[in-house]
């Protein structure tokens, strides 16, 4: 099963059933609203047409998980990148034209990872992975941010369960160990990341990784 393309069509799909309402309402990522949740897709798109692009005879440096590196604190908000995000996607004005940009960038970018050579070494922030590695890592990325469109909009679809755990699978060898088997892989990947703290149960669940968290991987 392609998880890059399940996952990719998931999310994209849960955009299109956006209304414009929903559009204003916070996501799962701090200081952004949906839309500007989804600008940021239109972004993530863009970068994976330029990776499949960028091949390279250098040998692979990273894989579908060491792809991922771990920041020390939560994101604000704050950030100079996660502002202009924010500026760009104000500048849209009508929600139609950026369900229509992502869904126009968001095809070619699924289209392009179907037809990429998984076993070809493509080059991305200074990494080299295979194209087949970097379609896996971004089952993560499509993966979290489903969960981050849908944090304040319980009634829309969650992402497909088979993305939702390779991602705990993907999160777990981030963390050196695995998850209490108690906690389904939404909650998992939800505290994992710093998404909402954990309930006193789940931290005496958790042991001694309660205090390693959160895992903020981007």
């Amino acid at each position: 099963m392609d998880l890059f393309a399940q996952s990719w069509a998931a999310l994209r799909a849960a955009v299109a059933e956006l209304t414009d309402e929903d559009f204003a309402q916070p996501s799962g990522c701090a200081g952004w609203l949906v839309r500007d949740l989804v600008c940021h897709l239109v972004i993530d798109a863009q970068d994976v047409l330029i990776t499949l692009v960028t091949p390279t005879d250098s040998e692979p440096t990273r894989d579908a998980v060491t792809y991922w590196e771990v920041a020390d604190t939560p994101p604000t908000g704050d950030d100079p990148l996660d502002a202009l995000i924010v500026r760009l996607a104000a500048a849209y004005q009508d929600p139609g034209l950026l369900k229509f940009h992502l869904d126009d960038v968001g095809a070619a970018a699924g289209r392009a990872a179907t037809l990429a050579d998984p076993n070809r070494n493509v080059s991305t922030r200074d990494f080299v992975l295979t194209a087949g590695d970097y379609r896996g890592a971004y089952v993560l990325e499509w993966t979290l941010h489903h969960l981050d469109l849908i944090a304040h909009l319980p009634d829309k679809a969650s992402p497909p369960p088979e993305g939702l755990a390779r991602t705990r699978e993907m999160l777990e060898k981030i963390a050196g160990t695995p998850f209490p088997t108690s906690m389904s892989d939404k909650d998992a990947l939800l505290v994992g990341t710093g998404r909402r703290a954990p309930t006193d149960e789940e931290k005496a669940e958790l042991g001694d990784l309660a205090g390693k968290l959160p895992f903020v991987v981007g």
